[in-house]
């Protein structure tokens, strides 16, 4: 059996995949938040602690997944674009961890994901000409729309942790709106007839405590194919504002805490803007495009 490891580090979160290209089966995954991108739209770089935390969890992945961390094939997005000492700190990790991450453009992570979710349609036997996908990312947000004939990508500067953090965020928050509608007007696209898929973090969360799970008990088997409509977002906003921060940790785990409401709020911008009352969940991402695509050129 051929068995690679795929790995996505984002602005919030480290995920790593090993996957059977012979079968596509799943053989281990490891996902830890290491918030990538705190403290950088302010400081301009990647912090000293937050390069600790990526390390300590490569290290923790390796041994909990045994694979070799040379022949990973390794992608980081946002956070690692903007960053001004990106450079610095990917060679600080490979000299740490073995592991050697490319920086990829905001067109290659939509190509990739749109690959795992295609993948995953066809798994969960989801049949449309036209759809449109969302991935809420830390630091930027894409949309992917495709229709029989055309696909196309554009990612928004604007993700849970770069919002959350702006000082600025209503300001940034109406601009956020107002980019997103200019793109759909010129787009040309009919989204009246796509259907709306969406991924990452905050979809899967709000799919899983709707389904009555927690951080702990996410399974992303029951999540994967499942429908979230408008009306459950709002209700489990609402209920996320009222929990103490010990029981809201446990609903989304602790990495997620201070960025939950951002991520929900973008969530339903999406569902607005795209006059949409349902969204399918996908659990795959990034990571597992980077695994199909490996074994397709391998």
């Amino acid at each position: 059996m051929k068995i690679i490891t795929s790995i996505d580090l984002g602005s919030n979160s480290l995920r790593v995949l090993r996957f059977c290209c012979d079968t596509k089966q799943i053989h281990g995954e490891f996902e830890k938040t290491v918030g990538t991108a705190d403290g950088l739209i302010e400081a301009g770089i990647i912090s000293d602690d937050a390069q600790k935390r990526i390390i300590l969890a490569i290290k923790e992945s390796i041994e909990k997944l045994n694979y070799d961390p040379k022949q990973a094939f390794a992608v980081t997005t946002q956070a690692m674009r903007i960053a001004k000492n990106n450079s610095e700190v990917l060679l600080k990790i490979k000299e740490n961890t073995g592991v050697q991450f490319k920086i990829i453009d905001p067109h290659k992570e939509a190509e990739l994901t749109l690959l795992a979710v295609n993948y995953a349609i066809k798994r969960e036997q989801i049949k449309s000409d036209s759809f449109m996908l969302l991935d809420i990312g830390g630091g930027s947000t894409e949309l992917i729309l495709v229709s029989k004939n055309e696909t196309f990508t554009h990612s928004f500067p604007f993700g849970i942790v770069t919002l959350t953090q702006s000082k600025n965020y209503n300001n940034d928050f109406l601009s956020f709106k107002n980019y997103i509608l200019k793109y759909l007007e010129n787009s040309k696209f009919d989204i009246k007839k796509a259907i709306f898929l969406s991924t990452a973090g905050t979809p899967t969360t709000i799919c899983a405590v709707n389904l009555g799970m927690n951080y702990q008990t996410y399974d992303k088997n029951k999540v994967n194919g499942k429908s979230v409509y408008l009306k459950d977002v709002i209700r489990l906003q609402n209920e996320f504002k009222n929990m103490s921060n010990d029981d809201l940790e446990s609903k989304v785990g602790s990495g997620r805490i201070a960025y939950i409401n951002t991520g929900v709020e973008i969530f339903k911008l999406f569902f607005e803007v795209l006059e949409k009352e349902y969204s399918i969940v996908f659990d795959d991402g990034l990571r597992e495009g980077v695994a199909i695509d490996s074994c397709s050129r391998k």
